[in-house]
């Protein structure tokens, strides 16, 4: 929890009140590799942070998954849509590695808005990041060659390149994972 205090800090100073009303609300949750986090059509009902491992976020198809997030160690992680909307998820999360995550609640995410002077501040600049994340990748799709997204991984998200299996890279870069390896042929 220490980390996601240090986290936290580099937004805004937690006093130890706040820091205790939120701490108080977090569950630790292990989930093996490959493990089912959320399912299409569950409600989101957790903000977590990634204390180790990697998520990846996907919809499910009959013939090919397309895979369109990966959250890893000291991120926040959410299928936020669903979590703020209280909606049924679209689109389902896994574990990619053996993952440990600090959950908080949708409710118990309102008492921490309700009770502390530094929740909503907090809220706010997490779901921004979300946005601008969500942002950088739309844009990439309407301004770069598939080639170029690729190239960009290894200087915006270098741990993708490391932990995450071509297979997703490629779905997530939106080629197949034939064209990925043509692309790396090339560059290397």
């Amino acid at each position: 929890m220490h980390k996601i205090r240090e986290g936290f800090e580099q937004i805004v100073k937690l006093s130890d009140l706040d820091w205790q009303v939120f701490s108080s609300k977090l569950k630790k949750s292990v989930y093996n590799k490959k493990a089912t986090i959320l399912k299409v059509g569950e409600t989101e009902n957790h903000i977590s942070f990634i204390e180790k491992g990697a998520l990846l976020f996907f919809i499910p198809k009959l013939e090919n998954d397309i895979t369109f997030s990966f959250c890893f160690e000291n991120e926040f992680v959410s299928a936020y849509d669903s979590f703020i909307t209280r909606n049924p998820s679209t689109y389902e999360v896994k574990a990619l590695t053996e993952t440990i995550l600090w959950r908080l609640t949708y409710q118990d995410l309102q008492d921490v808005y309700n009770k502390t002077e530094a929740g909503n501040v907090i809220g706010r600049i997490i779901a921004e990041n979300l946005y601008l994340k969500k942002l950088r990748r739309e844009q990439s799709f309407l301004n770069e060659t598939p080639e170029e997204r690729y190239l960009n991984l290894f200087v915006e998200r270098p741990e993708l390149i490391k932990k995450i299996p071509l297979k997703y890279l490629a779905s997530y870069i939106g080629i197949t994972p034939q064209a990925l390896s043509r692309i790396r042929k090339r560059i290397f």
